[in-house]
């Protein structure tokens, strides 16, 4: 299977910072090359992967203010559609703009939803529902008006993040500055409960982190670390006491908080989106409603055994379980669309079914051969693309290898046998009146289907 793995190009694949959406893209890329699978991925140039890197783009637009992002997200989705046909599947992480090129290829497109930016872009996702195919990463995530092939939910590479069974005093927060996040209010719980506060993440909105957050960080009570790298994050989230994720939307996931859990790290959040899917109130976590129960939540966060919420996520949560997921995912994708049909001497794809003509890519195994047979109702014209093998036509043998073509002439008797050592590979142009199988009479048979 061939998966052409379109990640976004805000940052790199994997990103250094923030970036969870490329940060899934390159954990499911990696796990499925682990797995064996031949994954392309379509990423920034400077990404990392054990995958076939395929770029246009030198780095992130976040990460380079010279760069013009649509420009770059034009020339990087495109780039994709370009090779499209020569992939099985194709994944796409980068929300609703590619779905407008799906149109342009047979090849099936997966979108995983990552989230809804705004109602506003709906439009373009129910245009191609039921045309392509849609994962959501959580139950609370699904729009009623989509049709979605499953509910995936994002996995962590468990080896990233260390156990920690005994932590320190302070409470965290971790996330991008935004009013959607709940800074303001982790800031609001921490003096409360008389507990320091750190926080890390990038910040999103300047005019919320100048008004709210600056003016409180003394760096004693209350620290800011910028955005902070893998290590970093490993280490100050298995140190706290708690994460605090007292979101203002309905989140979609919320990679941070099973990130939290994996380090035995409890988390509590507002009861909202997501949350009830990850959070077992009062088990691994607690899931709030407002700031005050939140503050009565700190209170009470030692009593959480902090091995269970490692438990939850290497029940759960773990790469492995999320690459099982959408390999499943890949092959039902491809049994509904069916591109190749396999036959015991190889396999075949139909390129293009018009009235007036068929187009075939046609592969038979080394030491294989196709039944003599004939035609009523089409002419066929084959061109050998790999490999080499021999023509029978009308009782005459025609060797022929990559390059060299020949015309089957309608009621004429042909095969063609592969007697190399790889497989041989040619395309097959019917024209005619009809193209159904029913019209081929074999004469001979190896498999018994005269």
């Amino acid at each position: 299977m061939r998966i052409a793995m379109l990640s976004p190009i805000a940052w790199r694949t994997p990103p250094v910072h923030y970036g969870p959406w490329e940060k899934v893209a390159s954990l499911l890329t990696e796990g499925l090359v682990k797995r064996g699978l031949d994954v392309t991925l379509f990423a920034t140039k400077d990404s990392l992967t054990h995958a076939t890197l395929h770029a246009v783009c030198a780095k992130g637009y976040e990460e380079d203010p010279t760069i013009i992002p649509k420009v770059s997200e034009c020339l990087h989705i495109s780039e994709l559609f370009d090779h499209a046909d020569a992939f099985d599947i194709i994944h796409n992480h980068f929300d609703f703009l590619p779905l407008t090129y799906t149109g342009l290829t047979r090849t099936p497109v997966v979108t995983t939803i990552h989230g809804f930016s705004s109602p506003k872009i709906l439009p373009v996702f129910r245009k191609y529902n039921k045309k392509t195919f849609y994962v959501s990463i959580s139950e609370a995530d699904r729009n009623p008006d989509l049709d979605y092939i499953r509910t995936i939910h994002h996995g962590i590479d468990l080896a990233e993040f260390d156990f920690q069974p005994h932590p320190e005093d302070y409470l965290l927060f971790l996330g991008r500055f935004h009013p959607d996040k709940g800074a303001k209010e982790a800031i609001a719980v921490a003096r409360a409960s008389n507990r320091k506060l750190i926080m890390a993440g990038i910040i999103q909105d300047e005019t919320y982190f100048n008004a709210h957050i600056k003016p409180v960080i003394d760096g004693d009570q209350v620290t800011y670390l910028g955005s902070i790298g893998p290590e970093k994050r490993n280490e100050v989230l298995g140190k706290a006491a708690a994460l605090l994720h007292l979101i203002n939307f309905d989140e979609p996931f919320g990679l941070s908080v099973i990130e939290s859990m994996a380090c035995g790290t409890p988390v509590i959040a507002v009861n909202r989106g997501s949350m009830p899917e990850l959070i077992r109130d009062k088990e691994n976590g607690f899931l709030v409603s407002n700031i005050q129960e939140a503050i009565r939540a700190v209170d009470r966060i030692s009593g959480i055994d902090r091995a269970f919420c490692r438990k939850t996520v290497s029940d759960h949560f773990t790469v492995d379980h999320m690459v099982d997921n959408y390999i499943r995912v890949y092959e039902k994708i491809c049994e509904m669309t069916k591109r190749e049909d396999h036959r015991p001497w190889g396999f075949y794809r139909i390129l293009s079914d018009e009235n007036t003509f068929k187009n075939k890519k046609i592969t038979v195994y080394p030491g294989k051969r196709l039944s003599l047979q004939r035609h009523q109702h089409r002419d066929e014209h084959w061109f050998v693309v790999s490999g080499k093998g021999i023509c029978t036509l009308n009782g005459a043998e025609n060797r022929l290898v990559a390059g060299q073509s020949i015309n089957i002439p309608r009621q004429s008797v042909h095969r063609i046998q592969n007697d190399g050592i790889k497989n041989l590979v040619f395309t097959e142009v019917q024209t005619g009146d009809y193209f159904g199988e029913d019209d081929i009479e074999r004469l001979e048979d190896d498999f018994g289907r005269n």
